[in-house]
């Protein structure tokens, strides 16, 4: 009997993952649409003496089952920890706020006292934030120590209300005597840009607790990284900052190097693919020779880094006892820049902790020098150099072609989110943020591999967006263009379709919204479709990469009437026609 009554505890513990409080339901892919789907659930919770954490990620919870998870939480006032990730694949936006409301309004009447907030991969933009608006500002969040967000979409105006509601926190729990002190920052892949990112500099400037703060890949320029580097100078124990694929430029370089003079606990600094160009990488050095003591990790990968500045990096390292490793791959070194650094590094009995240097650039061509001569002097946001390039590019363009060339350049040009100042040769993010046959032919041999460095193709939307990009310079009639187009195309989806994290419904869906043919909760602004799109479409379709049961997708929406295909006639048939071809041999 004993026995038995052990054997299922051991089963029922095995099967919840109960661990210090704990109770888990964690990736086991549920579809928890009303309260009948929760109800063993709800009753687990309720039994449950003493809950502390609750894990929903990897299940897909609708409001009303969310309602009924409440319910059962309102009574948990020991509660502390909700892991909460990737917990609304498949929801509509709508059904996201008051699900969290309802969970937030929960912990609020239970009295609970948190100490770390997960809802990252929820993708549920700026209203996603409205819904735990008031869990943050409330006592429930005094005590919180991690807020983890990553990749949950929430753009300038979700930043600028996460920002207002930290800062209330601070506010109410300082009233109470026991100011909020946020330990760990989490916003990766939520395109905050400078707006976002200047309304939470601010916000934690007030704090002055953080650390770890992580926002990689926001689209945060020189603006928006002073503004950070200012909040973290406040941030006396900072021991990692990673904000990684943002754009630096010397400016934001130099404004962070100077903020970490002040700080003597980091311990990791990721800013790799940030543009950091060799003023930055040279102001950066001096800081980290002078200062850091602890300094374990440091990534300056990405960055158009020149020899001269990467061997004051590595120099700088000599003295820091506790280093593991230094990333200086992908920079402009050639092939002795990397002998001397591999030397300098090796003299200094540290070889074992230089990071591979396999992705050099090679030496920078000399108007490289000279565009980074002019950036030291005057280094404007790299997006509006990139317009200006364009517009005399166009003023010296004379072909037959210029006329539709500025319209797809107008249409396409700002509508779309890829990053165009992640830190590979200029060229490239002059080509995707204004797209032109001629561009893309100057990108030389190498054209596929870099666009494909450039892009960020675990983002479904961001790999539509760069593939429409691309494709909208596509000519039938000029073999080269149509073979640089096409190589591309194969390239970004070969590679975005091979990665395990790849959704490829979402690319597909990107795509339509794009195209016009179906409607975006976000109102995103559909591209003016031009031939070039469908038939470089059509070519990826017929690929072994392109997974065949998005095939009848596409061809359901091709087939509809729609005015946006109206200037593509041939284009549309040729693709409906290889779409049909495909579905019937599959």
């Amino acid at each position: 009997m004993a026995a038995d009554i052990v054997a299922q505890l051991a089963d029922s513990l095995a099967k919840t993952g109960v661990e210090d409080g704990e109770l888990s339901y964690k990736g086991q892919g549920r579809k928890l649409d009303d309260a009948q789907s929760v109800e063993e659930m709800v009753k687990e919770i309720q039994d449950f003496e003493g809950l502390r954490a609750l894990r929903l990620e990897g299940n897909t919870v609708g409001v009303d089952a969310a309602r009924a998870i409440a319910k059962a939480l309102e009574t948990k006032s020991e509660f502390k920890r909700c892991h909460w990730s990737d917990m609304f694949t498949g929801r509509l936006r709508s059904e996201i706020p008051p699900a969290l409301n309802s969970l937030g309004d929960a912990l609020m009447l239970a009295g609970a006292r948190l100490t770390v907030l997960d809802l990252s991969d929820n993708a549920f933009g700026p209203d996603g934030v409205k819904g735990i608006e008031k869990l943050l500002q409330s006592p429930a969040c005094f005590t919180l120590e991690e807020l983890r967000l990553n990749n949950c979409g929430m753009g300038i105006g979700g930043g600028k209300i996460l920002a207002a509601s930290l800062t209330q926190c601070h506010k109410n729990s300082s009233a109470e005597g026991a100011p909020f002190s946020l330990k760990v920052f989490v916003a990766g892949r939520n395109r905050l840009e400078n707006e976002g990112a200047t309304a939470l500099a601010q916000a934690f400037q007030l704090i002055g607790s953080l650390e770890e703060v992580h926002m990689p890949q926001n689209g945060i320029n020189h603006a928006g990284v002073t503004a950070l580097a200012s909040a973290m100078q406040q941030n006396a124990g900072l021991r990692i900052l990673n904000l990684n694929d943002n754009t630096f430029t010397e400016k934001g370089a130099i404004a962070m190097a100077q903020a970490l003079k002040h700080l003597r606990s980091v311990q990791v600094i990721n800013f790799g693919d940030c543009l950091v160009r060799p003023a930055g990488a040279k102001a950066l050095a001096e800081t980290v020779s002078e200062g850091l003591p602890i300094l374990k990790e440091l990534n300056l990968s990405f960055g158009e880094i020149t020899e001269e500045a990467a061997l004051a990096v590595a120099h700088a390292v000599k003295d820091k006892d506790q280093l593991e490793k230094l990333d200086l791959n992908g920079n402009y070194l050639g092939e002795d820049g990397c002998k001397a650094l591999k030397d300098v590094m090796e003299e200094m009995n540290m070889a074992e902790r230089l990071g591979s240097l396999s992705d050099d650039e090679g030496e920078p061509e000399e108007d490289d020098d000279e565009d980074e001569n002019d950036d030291d002097d005057d280094d404007e946001d790299v997006e509006e150099e990139e317009e200006e390039e364009e517009e005399e590019e166009e003023e010296e363009e004379e072909d037959d072609e210029e006329e539709e060339e500025e319209e797809e350049e107008e249409t396409s040009g700002d509508k779309f989110s890829t990053p165009t100042s992640a830190p590979r040769p200029p060229d490239v993010s002059s080509f995707l943020s204004f797209p032109s046959p001629d561009k893309l032919l100057k990108l030389g041999a190498k054209r596929a591999l870099m666009i494909e460095q450039q892009v960020d193709v675990s983002d479904a939307t961001k790999a539509a967006e760069a593939f429409l990009k691309i494709s909208s310079v596509y000519k039938e009639e000029n073999s080269d263009v149509k073979e640089a187009v096409l190589d591309c195309v194969d390239a970004l989806m070969r590679k975005a379709f091979s990665a395990p994290s790849f959704q490829s419904y979402s690319f597909v869906s990107s795509l339509l919204v794009l195209l016009g043919l179906i409607k975006s909760e976000d109102k995103i602004r559909p591209v003016v479709v031009v031939p070039g799109h469908l038939q470089a479409l059509e070519h990826i379709v017929r690929q072994d990469y392109f997974p065949k049961e998005s095939v009848a997708v596409l061809e359901a929406f091709m087939s509809r009437t729609n005015k946006s295909m109206e200037s593509c006639g041939s284009a549309r048939n040729l693709l409906l026609s290889s779409l049909q071809r495909i579905r019937s041999e599959s």
